[in-house]
């Protein structure tokens, strides 16, 4: 990550370099281990040679030491920077009933990514991450995104407390997931404004977060563990916001 914020300047994997040559994003150039005739690396290929984005044939031990500890599945992608947006700009593109997804604290890069890749499924309208103490938009989530973030926006901060202030002020619903809340999930409201704040691994929500969103709910657990993985949490609470939306909006149109 560079120091003025903005993303690392290499996509890897194939689902994400695919995704970010059918996004138009500005690529330089694209580093593939083999050559293939078919499959997603022929796909790739074609892609970029509609695009003319040259192509470079490396080893794939290159890219092992380039990405180390991390799935390339033989592409990369040289990228130009792509800046992070600033709570306003983010606020802006969502229009007036915004779907996001608050993240203090996360520190799994994979966490990030599946849930970037939720996001983009149910059409939430992007994740707010924090500057300190937070995961970044590192290859790895990237990679676990599958492309995802093409088309989510991200935007970083320096304090989320203040954060879930100016959101509150914005009429935006802030929910907060946690495993000690008294209201399930599915009964609490969620068509409207609203944020969802997935607390950090192993953490959950911190003190002063709890105390300033609207409400805390829950996932009622049947087993033995008391809590979820992040992005499995966050994307059972998307699918709620995605259906309790889908049905307002039917509501809406039958009352035409």
């Amino acid at each position: 990550m560079n120091p003025d914020g903005v993303h690392e300047d290499y996509i890897v994997g194939r689902n994400p370099v695919r995704e970010a040559l059918k996004a138009n994003r500005p690529i330089n150039k694209l580093l593939l281990a083999g050559k293939t005739d078919t499959g997603p690396g022929h796909e790739i290929r074609m892609l970029a040679r509609e695009k003319n984005i040259p192509v470079v044939f490396v080893e794939r031990t290159y890219l092992d030491k380039m990405f180390p500890g991390v799935v390339h599945q033989g592409t990369a992608a040289l990228c130009s920077a792509k800046g992070y947006l600033s709570i306003d700009e983010l606020l802006l593109s969502a229009g007036s009933e915004p779907f996001l997804f608050l993240l203090p604290e996360l520190n799994d890069p994979r966490n990030l990514g599946a849930i970037a890749r939720t996001a983009e499924a149910v059409g939430a309208h992007g994740i707010v991450i924090t500057a300190h103490r937070s995961v970044s938009l590192t290859p790895a989530a990237v990679k676990a995104s599958a492309g995802a973030f093409e088309y989510v926006p991200v935007c970083r901060v320096t304090n989320m407390v203040q954060t879930i202030k100016y959101l509150k002020q914005k009429n935006i619903w802030i929910v907060g997931a946690h495993p000690l809340a008294k209201e399930i999930f599915w009964d609490s409201r969620l068509d409207g404004p609203v944020a969802l704040v997935i607390g950090g691994e192993g953490k959950g929500l911190g003190p002063l977060i709890r105390k300033n969103c609207d409400i805390l709910v829950g996932l009622p657990m049947a087993g033995r563990l008391n809590s979820l993985n992040a992005s499995v949490a966050a994307a059972l609470l998307a699918y709620e916001v995605f259906r309790q939306r889908r049905l307002a909006a039917h509501g809406r149109a039958t009352d035409r």
